[in-house]
């Protein structure tokens, strides 16, 4: 199949669009760019305007990222961290960001899946029932450590 090819500008314009419709980190800006034959110098002038502009903002993507997968999605601080380094972000934004995270919702959190879980395990002894959930809660992503300081 031919690719269609379009000129510099209009190329600029998808990718503004694509930075705008939800905020996105480098290295998902690049792969986009891939599906253009563009020139390294076209790409990196392309990343400086998304920068300039602020459509393609690092810190503000790392924050978002928590803040959805935490409250929406309930997953665990591990979880978010190795996803994150899948896309690139560096361990200092990370740690910088997970600020978005208040404790008090984070024991919440881990408290109400443990509860939900927990009840839905039927026919086990209690070690069972508290291991299976234990594993599954460090499936979500939670450090057995928290999880541990809650059911002690």
């Amino acid at each position: 199949m031919e690719k269609k090819s379009f000129t510099f500008d209009e190329i600029k314009l998808k990718l503004v669009n694509y930075c705008v419709y939800q905020d996105r980190c480098h290295a998902e800006v690049e792969q986009k760019m891939r599906e253009f034959l563009l020139i390294e110098e076209a790409k990196e002038e392309i990343i400086l305007y998304l920068m300039k502009e602020n459509y393609l903002n690092e810190e503000r993507f790392t924050r978002s990222y928590i803040r959805g997968k935490f409250y929406i999605k309930h997953w665990g601080r591990n979880k978010i961290r190795m996803n994150l380094k899948q896309k690139q972000i560096s361990e200092k934004l990370m740690n910088m960001c997970f600020d978005e995270i208040y404790e008090d919702d984070y024991i919440k959190t881990i408290t109400r899946i443990y509860e939900d879980y927990s009840a839905k395990q039927k026919g086990l002894q209690e070690y069972q029932k508290k291991a299976k959930t234990i594993k599954y809660l460090m499936s979500r992503g939670f450090e057995y450590e928290k999880i541990n300081d809650i059911f002690d």
